[in-house]
């Protein structure tokens, strides 16, 4: 469990923690449904900027381009350079070879730049109404921990990797179906009080959950039809798109 805890952390933040000894299925697996808890520090980071830019009396958009900003400088903006790849990828052509070779390039083309402008600004304006006050701030900073669970379907057994290298390989197919499924239960439940502690209906919460699951699991059923299996950018999409679904159904 250390292991899998360091692999989570040290995938998904910017803080520095010692490697894990042994990355074996297992470990990927756990590290995966770990991943909500892992970037907690995240979470506080986000509702953080957004309590003290309203207390401050800012432009609350400007405060919410400014909390997308350092939840990006948090993660090392590695999912964002998932999402902008794998939009590059799923326009570039129909052979998956070339998709593939598109994505591993590391530039960004029109379609890329086009989803991240899209998914940053829905996330930003989406924060900027939460940080209207502390305890949407809270929620806030909840829901980038919720968006994490977007791992579990990512990585969930049966779902293969489109190559036999890259960040994707050792974490694909480790998360066994029940494991997922609890994990999103715990998530759904866990939106819906906070959101009703923030003053907004639970079933608000519930449903943003499913809609950001329903998300996830299009966009994974994409990348097999397309790439014939996913790759780390896939994952930093589903991320992503997770929370930017997340933000908006709650908003």
């Amino acid at each position: 469990m250390r292991d899998a805890w360091r692999l989570a952390v040290g995938t998904l933040t910017a803080i520095p923690v010692a490697a894990p000894r042994v990355v074996d299925a297992r470990t990927a697996g756990r590290a995966m449904l770990l991943a909500p808890v892992a970037v907690l520090p995240l979470g506080i980071l986000v509702g953080l900027v957004g309590w003290v830019g309203e207390r401050a009396g800012l432009n609350l958009l400007a405060v919410g381009i400014l909390a997308v900003g350092a939840l990006a400088a948090g993660s090392r903006a590695i999912h964002w350079d998932g999402l902008s790849d794998t939009a590059d990828g799923l326009t570039a052509s129909y052979d998956a070879e070339r998709s593939l070779a598109v994505m591993k390039s590391g530039t960004s083309g029109p379609a890329g730049v086009i989803a991240t402008v899209v998914v940053a600004g829905v996330q930003a304006a989406s924060l900027a109404t939460l940080f209207q006050t502390p305890r949407g701030a809270t929620l806030a900073g909840l829901l980038v921990c919720a968006s994490r669970v977007a791992l579990s379907i990512t990585c969930l057994r049966g779902v293969r990797a489109a190559r036999p290298d890259g960040l994707g390989q050792p974490h694909s197919g480790t998360v066994a179906p029940l494991a997922a499924v609890v994990s999103w239960l715990v998530t759904a439940v866990l939106v819906a009080l906070v959101a009703d502690w923030a003053h907004l209906e639970a079933w608000r919460g519930l449903l943003a959950v499913v809609v950001a699951g329903l998300v996830v699991v299009l966009l994974v059923r994409r990348a097999l039809r397309r790439f014939g299996g996913v790759t780390g950018d896939v994952y930093g999409a589903a991320i992503e798109l997770a929370l930017a679904t997340l933000l908006l159904a709650l908003t």
